[in-house]
């Protein structure tokens, strides 16, 4: 029992962390854990032994390197989970489709898919970035709402954008969209792209 509240209090703790931009103190996660700060150095210690926290030259309490390496290896697992949602959706609207999730205040390209029928299509690339407010799957992931959103010309001239936010995935900020050389009718589009979020949050719970 000991070692899984141990356990317990190391997740929410780094979990803390994670939700913290700006670091905190030990005396203040001590005090959102409603813990001791003995009990705070010694989770800290261990997660600091496996790269899981680092303390900044403040002393404050932030994410650390080793997070890293499991978001990479979490990342192929994601875009499997949506890669057969993106094919439909590719060939549906007949344009690229994307899989898009939140990195800081950054959004970036974690599974791309080019619809099978057509001759010219966007090139856009596994890993490309762009500010979270800028086109429509940045604002798609910022928006708390159900629908779709739109852009046009915003990351590339000439290029059309409907996004819709993946919704009640824990932990996960992402949106799927699709991106062409031509307006798209949203309308019509963004129906199946919400569509495709649906089907990408039941292959993710």
């Amino acid at each position: 029992m000991d070692t899984a509240q141990t356990l317990d209090r190391g997740l929410r703790l780094l979990t803390l962390v994670a939700d913290t931009p700006g670091g905190l103190t030990v005396t203040e996660a001590a005090n959102h854990l409603g813990v001791g700060r003995a009990v705070v150095y010694r989770l800290v210690t261990t997660l600091t032994e496996h790269a899981f926290i680092r303390r900044d030259s403040g002393g404050r309490l932030r994410l650390g390197l080793g997070l890293l390496h499991l978001a990479r290896r979490a990342q192929p697992l994601l875009a499997d989970a949506a890669l057969p949602a993106l094919r439909r959706l590719a060939d549906q609207v007949r344009a690229t489709a994307h899989l898009t999730v939140a990195d800081g205040d950054e959004a970036v390209a974690v599974a791309v898919v080019e619809p099978s029928a057509t001759m010219f299509h966007v090139a856009y690339r596994t890993g490309s970035r762009h500010p979270l407010a800028a086109g429509a799957a940045g604002r798609a992931i910022l928006s708390e709402a159900e629908g779709w959103t739109v852009s046009s010309g915003e990351l590339q001239p000439g290029a059309y954008g409907i996004a819709a936010r993946v919704h009640r995935v824990e932990g996960l900020r992402a949106s799927v969209g699709v991106v062409a050389l031509a307006p798209l009718d949203p309308d019509t589009v963004g129906p199946l792209v919400v569509a495709a979020a649906h089907s990408i949050t039941t292959a993710l719970t």
